[in-house]
C-alpha cells in the first residue's frame, strides 16, 4: 500500500465514521455502508482537504458511475497529486 491509499483510507474512515473499512481498488459505492449521494459529496470534500486539490464538478460526476470504483478515486487523486510538468 501506499502513503496516499493509506491517507485515503483514513479519509474513507472518518467520513463514513467506520473504523474497520479496509480499501481494496475494487470497492464501489454498493460495498460501503452508507455511501450515497450525499455522502459521496462528504467524502469528495474531505479528500480535497486532507491532500489539498481540487476536483472538477465533472470528475466528481465521473467518481460517482457504475463502473466507478476506489480504484478509479485512487487514480484521479494521484493525477492531482503529481507535479505539473
Amino acid at each position: 500500500m501506499t502513503e496516499v491509499h493509506d491517507q485515503l483510507q483514513d479519509v474513507f474512515r472518518d467520513v463514513f465514521s467506520d473504523p474497520s473499512i479496509v480499501l481494496n481498488e475494487k470497492m464501489t459505492a454498493e460495498d460501503v455502508d452508507g455511501w450515497d449521494s450525499l455522502t459521496h459529496i462528504n467524502l469528495i470534500i474531505a479528500i480535497e482537504k486532507r491532500f489539498r486539490v481540487k476536483f472538477a464538478t465533472a470528475e466528481i460526476s465521473r467518481l460517482k458511475e457504475d463502473s466507478a470504483n476506489v480504484g478509479s478515486l485512487l487514480q484521479a487523486l494521484t493525477g492531482k497529486l503529481q507535479p505539473s510538468k
